[in-house]
């Protein structure tokens, strides 16, 4: 009767089908309409990529039922497939009103099994859940593979479960087209011919995002929508930048920095960004979350007088802390903490890779000629060059390379790795607590920061001032990651470049290391006391980029080389997974993760931990 009452109704018009401002009333069954999907199994619908950013994520929609006690099984493909299991909270089923799906195979119909208490019933029911293929839209006639190819050379049966999250890119077909508006010099300006806007800063550096996580097989097991954070088509600039700095924060959201906001993301595929604060510009390389919440971020300073007296935007020299809303709560303002034209690793770097780029007729040759007047005094201008992201002292020059920030919660203080300059440790005060490099070029009270290498008993080594010293200690050079361990030591990547502050002819003998410092802050001494990679020599070595953190589940050094064969003309740039055994050295993971394009950079790698995804 309902259905024969339905059938009578004629046809709506458009004026009485629509009423307050557009808000459209029931249709009939005959209507140009299309049903929503049918339930499944006990619980509701099922729907892939639910935030549109993970095509590779799903989520089993509630149904407006409470389960609880909720267990997911992703099944391997294959015998040899990789299973990821994890357990979902209430929590977390309520923040997204369905069961959270991740670690799907792309162009794959997955079995995936849940298993949950509803009320006094337990369930244990399969789905199949049928995912696209992977999607890069920015292929270009340098492409050599549409996504990055995966390489398993070896994995211990230890390790596989683990899953990596990787954080790359791809070059962009137009490059970029980026600039701040720039003015010159303070000499140009005595000739009268300066613009009205400030040097140029760092907004060219940028590349479209690939980011993924793959299984121990090789096999793709999450993908993020590079179109979620970016378009290198866009004039907007909150599209525009480069996606990187992960960490997780909880319930599998990761913090990162892009260009001009930041924010955070998660498996499921949602994004959450923030403006940077007025006044500041071009983030990049790190997010890293503190205790309390709020988040620092390296980023850069507009409007920004020098000593020279020109106003620049800064190049990555500024830590902000930021809360959970975006407000800005402390600045760290290092050309004012450090010093800027201290020259004497700048002077010794491989001019082929400075700023994550490949200059393959650079390849070999320095700064040295070109900052042989940077001894000059801060009253003089330092450098016959123009302001921008260019290697060279002075704010508004790329003096410093913040590429990482760790944060001490025993003494409220920042660990930073900057690039071109060392591993420093700042206090809430702004006062330098040590630092961490070879002795040379640092004055005046940061002279005396500078920490003194000793051997296991505590006695000091020798040491040049170039950090050429005894009893096979090595300073780090260009490192990337300077990261506190759960055992308060402190893991760095030693990229190598300029070590020793020179660098010879062609980067034929360097070497890259992960390494692990102790550091006595009562007597200055540090000691190094773990080290892996020196003797693998130029087959593992990676000039820019990387990292390194110690890994306290497995006892193993976990890191990623993300810039392997940089300079070999024409081929795929490796970025490699490592997992290290820490008591005896031995290789328990190697992939290799080859470049879409020709001598592309691969940034960083993390390990998922399924147990900790969606647990809050």
């Amino acid at each position: 009767m309902f259905a024969c009452a339905r059938s009578a109704i004629a046809p709506l018009t458009l004026s009485t089908s629509i009423v307050a401002a557009g808000l459209v009333l029931a249709t009939p069954s005959f209507a140009a309409s299309f049903p929503p999907a049918p339930a499944v199994g006990h619980l509701g619908h099922v729907v892939v990529d639910p935030y549109g950013n993970a095509p590779l994520s799903a989520l089993v929609d509630l149904g407006g039922k409470h389960p609880s006690q909720m267990r997911v099984r992703v099944h391997g493909k294959g015998e040899e497939g990789v299973e990821i299991a994890y357990t979902v909270s209430e929590e977390a089923l309520r923040r997204h009103d369905g069961v959270p799906i991740v670690g799907l195979y792309p162009n794959f119909r997955n079995t995936v099994t849940l298993e949950y208490a509803l009320g006094d019933e337990v369930i244990t029911e399969d789905y199949s859940i049928l995912t696209s293929g992977l999607v890069n839209p920015y292929l270009d006639n340098r492409s050599i593979t549409a996504v990055p190819e995966v390489h398993v050379t070896k994995v211990d049966e230890r390790f596989e479960d683990r899953l990596y999250l990787v954080n790359t890119h791809t070059y962009t077909p137009q490059g970029t087209d980026l600039h701040w508006a720039g003015r010159k010099s303070a000499r140009d300006k005595k000739e009268g011919s300066w613009g009205s806007s400030p040097e140029q800063g760092s907004a060219p550096f940028e590349s479209a995002p690939l980011t993924f996580v793959v299984d121990t097989q090789g096999e793709y097991r999450w993908w993020l929508d590079p179109n979620a954070v970016f378009d290198g088509r866009s004039i907007d600039l909150d599209k525009r930048g480069y996606f990187m700095g992960f960490h997780e924060v909880q319930g599998g959201e990761y913090t990162f920095v892009n260009g001009q906001n930041w924010g955070y993301f998660d498996l499921l595929g949602r994004v959450k960004e923030y403006d940077l604060p007025r006044g500041y510009a071009d983030a990049s390389h790190e997010a890293r979350p503190m205790p309390n919440g709020h988040v620092l971020v390296r980023a850069s300073k507009q409007y920004y007088v020098n000593p020279e007296g020109d106003t620049v935007h800064t190049v990555r020299d500024f830590i902000l802390e930021l809360d959970q809303r975006g407000n800005l709560v402390d600045v760290w303002s290092l050309p004012d903490i450090l010093d800027p034209y201290r020259d004497d690793l700048l002077k010794a770097l491989n001019l082929g890779a400075v700023c994550v780029s490949t200059s393959f007729e650079a390849i070999g040759s320095t700064l040295a000629e070109d900052l042989k007047s940077a001894s000059l005094t801060k009253k003089k201008h330092a450098i016959d060059a123009p302001y921008g992201d260019i290697p060279g002292v002075g704010a508004g020059r790329n003096w410093a390379h913040v590429n990482a920030i760790d944060y001490d919660d025993v003494d409220d203080s920042i660990i930073l790795s900057l690039r071109h300059q060392g591993i420093v440790k700042i206090g809430r005060d702004k006062k330098v607590k040590w630092i961490l490099s070879p002795s040379q070029g640092w004055t005046g009270e940061l002279a005396s920061k500078v920490l003194t290498p000793v051997d296991s008993k505590g006695d000091k080594l020798k040491c040049t001032e170039f950090g050429a010293c005894e009893g096979g200690f090595e300073f780090s050079y260009t490192q990337h990651t300077a990261w506190l361990s759960d055992k308060g030591t402190l893991t760095v990547f030693d990229n190598g470049d300029g070590r020793y502050l020179n660098h010879p002819s062609q980067p034929t003998g360097d070497f890259s290391r992960f390494v692990e410092y102790r550091i006595n802050e009562d007597n200055m001494t540090v000691e190094q006391v773990w080290q892996y990679g020196q003797e693998r020599g130029m087959e593992w070595y990676s000039p820019i980029t990387s990292n390194v953190e110690y890994r306290a589940d497995r006892n193993t050094m976990f890191g990623f080389g993300g810039s392997i064969d940089l300079f070999e003309r024409g081929k795929r740039t490796i970025g490699r997974i490592n997992e290290i055994d820490y008591e005896n050295h031995d290789v328990e993971v190697e992939i290799d993760v080859l470049s879409d394009k020709p001598n592309g950079t691969h940034y960083r790698a993390l390990i998922v931990d399924p147990s900790t995804l969606f647990q809050q």
